[in-house]
C-alpha cells in the first residue's frame, strides 16, 4: 500500500502540474494537543516572502516545520493563559529556529498556547521539539522538483501511511489560498493519537492544491 501511495503521487505530479477560544484560561485546564506542521515553502509562498522573513531566505531548505503545540478542548481552545512560568529565555527560542524557521515563533507559541499547557517555558519547548521529532515526515515531498498541484487527500494520505499509529480521524490537513498550508495531528497530553474535534477536522478538499517545492 505504501508503494502504491508514492507511486500515485508521483505519478499523479508527473502528469499534473468558526471556531470558539477563551483568553486567560487557567493553565493547564485542556482536553488534548494538536501538532501543527506547516509546509514552509507554501507559506513563504502565501506570506512569509512579503514579510521578508529569514525562514524563507535561500540558504535555508525548510520542509514541514513545526508551527505549533496547541493545547485544544473538544469544543474550542485556551490562548493567552495566566501562568506563574517566567516566559522562554532568548536562547531557548533561538534554538527553535530549525524546526520553526524563527525564534519569533517559538515566543509567539509559548505566549498563546505554551502558557495553557501547565508547564515551564522550557519544557513546552522540550515537549514541542520531542513530538514534533516523533512524527514521520514523508520523504516524498522534499523530492519534487517544481511546483505541481495535487489533491490535498494525497498529503493526508502520505503522513498516515508514514505514521501508521494515526488513523484518519487524527489527522486533517488545512489548505489556505489554494495552497496546502498545514497537517495538524491530534495527540492525548500523553502524546497517543486521538480523534481530532468537530473545530480541529476541517479536511482540504482541494483536488488541485498547489505545492511548492523545497528551493
Amino acid at each position: 500500500m505504501r508503494r502504491f501511495l508514492f507511486a500515485a503521487i508521483l505519478a499523479f505530479v508527473g502528469f499534473s502540474t468558526s471556531a470558539l477560544w477563551a483568553d486567560g484560561e487557567k493553565a493547564g485546564e485542556f482536553d488534548y494537543y494538536v501538532l501543527a506542521l506547516s509546509w514552509s515553502p507554501n507559506w513563504c509562498e502565501i506570506e512569509g516572502d512579503a514579510k521578508g522573513s529569514d525562514q524563507c531566505h535561500p540558504r535555508h531548505d525548510h520542509g514541514w516545520t513545526l508551527h505549533g503545540l496547541w493545547p485544544q478542548f473538544h469544543r474550542g481552545w485556551p490562548s493567552y493563559c495566566n501562568t506563574p512560568e517566567a516566559p522562554p529565555r532568548r536562547s531557548e527560542t533561538a534554538e527553535m529556529a530549525d524546526i520553526m524557521g524563527s525564534p519569533g515563533l517559538a515566543w509567539h507559541q509559548w505566549k498563546k498556547h505554551g502558557t495553557c499547557t501547565g508547564l515551564s517555558a522550557a519544557r513546552y519547548l522540550d515537549l514541542s521539539r520531542s513530538t514534533y521529532e516523533s512524527v514521520n515526515r514523508p520523504k516524498i515531498f522534499r523530492k519534487l522538483q517544481r511546483p505541481v498541484t495535487l489533491p490535498a487527500t494525497l498529503v493526508e494520505q502520505a503522513f498516515l501511511q508514514a505514521n501508521p499509529n494515526f488513523e484518519k480521524d487524527s489527522v486533517t490537513v488545512i489548505c489556505r489560498d489554494h495552497h496546502i498550508q498545514e497537517v495538524r495531528l491530534c495527540l492525548s497530553k500523553d502524546m497517543q493519537p486521538v480523534p481530532c474535534g468537530r473545530d480541529v477536522i476541517r479536511d482540504c478538499t482541494l483536488k488541485d492544491a498547489h505545492f511548492t517545492p523545497v528551493r
